[in-house]
């Protein structure tokens, strides 16, 4: 009697999906099993993505098919295609792969298919492409609805520091200011837009008055136009790239933000100009990119003879002519 082992696949968003339940397609492959006298001699329940074959259960299932090299079943059985794969270069390639190394055919019990009729290749080359080709579309359709929503001024993805999602009686969702990480914010971009410490330092006394948030995301925020209430909206194909009047409260003046932005693009220049041209031994590797926090000036660096001889390398401000 010949085996089988049931690939049973499900994605989570696919789980309330009628049709697309893990019992129902165990059902039906097993009823498919019985009628056939084929034994089930395993049942895979797989809850993941088959944009690739990198999937913990079925990455398993290769392992044992290497071990046995592939003498545990004669088949693999799903309900359809789409089960399988939704990535035609993958899916021909784990074909060849079962078909040929492993002597084990895969079966679609829903779409049936001779794969030893040349002419089958046309019709499995339409049953791999078309789920392919829907998940296109619906990711398509995705980016379509997130952009057109922010033309509308909806902020899409995390809120910024400083806001917090929230959502009307209607249920519609939306960001809001939210205290006291505003403050600390407004707080910061105002002590940038004075210039006198560097960009760090504010965001250490920022982090020392209470503001939560990460040196690498403090450098987004300090350029994010989400601050003036405005949304940027990306180019795309013939479209360029503008600020949407946003739906939310801005949290400062235009007139702070585009300050910001000006000492941001003067340090910027002041750096490119003296400081990567730098060259440094690797005892001061960071000579030309460290920023006093004092004065902000890039910081040089020396080596210095101790009593023993010896030199010691060290970092120190490095003031120059405005």
């Amino acid at each position: 009697m010949k085996k089988a082992c049931l690939y049973i696949r499900v994605s989570t968003d696919e789980q309330a999906d009628k049709g697309f339940s893990q019992r129902d397609q165990a059902e039906r492959l097993q009823i498919h099993c019985a009628k056939n006298d084929i034994d089930v001699g395993k049942i895979i329940f797989e809850d993941y993505s088959a944009k690739t074959f990198n999937r913990p259960e079925w990455t398993k299932l290769m392992a044992e098919m290497r071990k046995s090299k592939g003498k545990d079943f004669d088949y693999v059985m799903f309900t359809k295609w789409d089960r399988f794969s939704r990535n035609t270069a993958d899916a021909y390639q784990m074909i060849r792969i079962l078909t040929v190394d492993y002597q084990i055919e895969p079966i679609a019990i829903e779409q049936p298919l001779d794969l030893a009729v040349p002419e089958s290749k046309t019709i499995l080359a339409v049953y791999l492409s078309m789920p392919e080709v829907e998940n296109d579309r619906r990711a398509l359709n995705v980016t379509y609805g997130m952009r057109r929503a922010k033309k509308e001024g909806r902020w899409m993805g995390l809120p910024p520091t400083g806001y917090k999602n929230k959502i009307t009686e209607n249920g519609k969702k939306y960001i809001a200011i939210d205290e006291p990480q505003a403050s600390h914010m407004r707080w910061a971009f105002e002590q940038i837009a004075e210039g006198m410490l560097a960009i760090d330092h504010v965001w250490m006394k920022s982090k020392e008055r209470g503001l939560r948030c990460s040196r690498t995301t403090f450098w987004k925020h300090i350029t994010n136009p989400g601050y003036i209430g405005k949304i940027p909206i990306p180019e795309f194909k013939d479209e360029e790239a503008y600020l949407a009047d946003g739906q939310h409260a801005p949290l400062i003046s235009e007139v702070l933000f585009y300050k910001v932005q000006e000492v941001l693009e003067l340090r910027r220049r002041k750096f490119e100009k003296k400081g990567t041209k730098a060259v440094s031994p690797r005892s001061l590797a960071l000579r030309g990119f460290l920023i006093c926090p004092k004065c902000g000036h890039i910081m040089t660096g020396s080596a210095s003879r101790g009593r023993h001889k010896a030199y010691y390398p060290y970092y120190h401000c490095n003031p120059v002519a405005e």
